[in-house]
């Protein structure tokens, strides 16, 4: 039986909002685990902001003995000048390699899961590894 989104995806998906600022994507990554937030408009996905989105955004001098009022200024741009619009997303009945021909064709990291235009998880390049691994395993080769 193979393997479909719907099995693996992380179902806990943190948003924020198109006009939030930088600062409060910088703080959940900083507290997270995690490296994609998904950024909706009245509960419409709208784009993703990568943690290295974010990295590029902001100046490379915050947090250390060189920053400067400019540099905490690049905190206050908004997540809909940095994140990356009409992202590529699947449904939650995709299979696995589907999953990971669509990663690798467009050399993203992650992928939304809409079910009917509604979000209801996220998928990862570690998911879809991790899957791989799993699966191998149950089939008795080594991953």
């Amino acid at each position: 039986m193979p393997i479909i989104i719907a099995d693996i995806m992380s179902t806990r998906v943190v948003t924020v909002e198109m006009d939030d600022r930088l600062t409060v994507a910088k703080e959940i990554f900083d507290q997270a685990s995690f490296h994609h937030l998904l950024v909706v408009d009245e509960y419409q996905l709208e784009g993703v902001l990568s943690e290295r989105d974010l990295l590029r955004a902001i100046s490379p001098n915050l947090g250390s003995s060189a920053e400067t009022a400019r540099d905490l200024e690049t905190l206050q741009k908004r997540v809909h000048q940095v994140m990356t619009r009409n992202p590529v997303t699947v449904a939650p009945h995709i299979n696995l390699d589907t999953a990971t021909r669509i990663l690798l064709d467009n050399d993203i990291g992650c992928l939304p899961v809409l079910e009917d235009g509604k979000l209801v998880g996220i998928v990862t390049w570690k998911d879809l590894l991790r899957a791989y691994c799993e699966y191998r395993a149950q089939n008795q080769s080594e991953c």
